[in-house]
């Protein structure tokens, strides 16, 4: 996930956060646009910024204006982390989810994410409540994957609203649930808003097979 969305100082950009935001404008324009922000990234990463550095993680894990590099994402998310970014944190422990670019180690992602929840990552929150709903790298505690969920869907995490919302139907609290996906509409995004709209897809009730195709509506899969 990006670091750059931090708020800029009330006295106004400094050059670096010009620099970001310029990196930025270039991948949300993508095509060519994606080498130049590769560009910006690296001037400001000159500087030390730990948000520059994990943009270059970033660029080079998706491929976004360089050939996609996994070990080389790590190695910048490493630094950006030792920088103190919490987004570079949350980054790297999902490469070591997936054993892209490191190696496969639950634990360590775990660490990770603790680390980036610590530094304010809402959606880290998220993750180590799948872990402890899972018992991965930790012992299983349903108690307190919920606290988790719900701690990142207050943060107005997409998917922490999703799995509260999740948790509040199967305890058949379904008005609950039914405002918390609503909520995690909101702050969605292409993917989430599939992944929503294959799970409540086929839900009994009419309700939340509305939200499943305004889902599908958002992520651009029907009209």
């Amino acid at each position: 996930m990006s670091g750059v969305a931090a708020a800029l100082p009330a006295e106004g950009p400094d050059i670096i956060d010009v620099q970001l935001a310029l990196g930025q404008q270039c991948l949300d324009r993508g095509g060519a646009e994606r080498a130049q922000a590769v560009e910006w990234f690296r001037i400001a990463a000159r500087s030390g910024d730990a948000r520059a550095v994990n943009m270059l993680g970033r660029c080079h894990e998706h491929g976004w204006g360089v050939p996609a590099d996994p070990v080389l994402a790590a190695a910048h998310y490493r630094r950006a982390a030792e920088l103190g970014d919490a987004w570079a944190l949350f980054n790297l422990a999902d490469l070591h989810c997936r054993g892209l670019g490191v190696a496969a180690d639950d634990a360590e992602a775990y660490r990770l994410y603790a680390a980036a929840a610590r530094g304010g990552n809402v959606k880290a929150l998220n993750m180590l409540g799948l872990f402890h709903e899972a018992g991965r790298a930790v012992a299983e505690d349903g108690a307190g994957a919920r606290q988790l969920f719900q701690a990142a869907a207050e943060g107005g995490d997409c998917w922490g609203r999703f799995n509260h919302a999740r948790l509040l139907l199967q305890d058949g609290r379904t008005e609950e649930a039914l405002g918390w996906f609503a909520r995690a509409l909101e702050t969605g995004f292409p993917d989430f808003h599939r992944g929503m709209a294959a799970a409540l897809a086929d839900q009994p009730d009419p309700r939340l097979r509305a939200l499943a195709r305004r889902a599908s509506e958002l992520a651009g899969d029907i009209s």
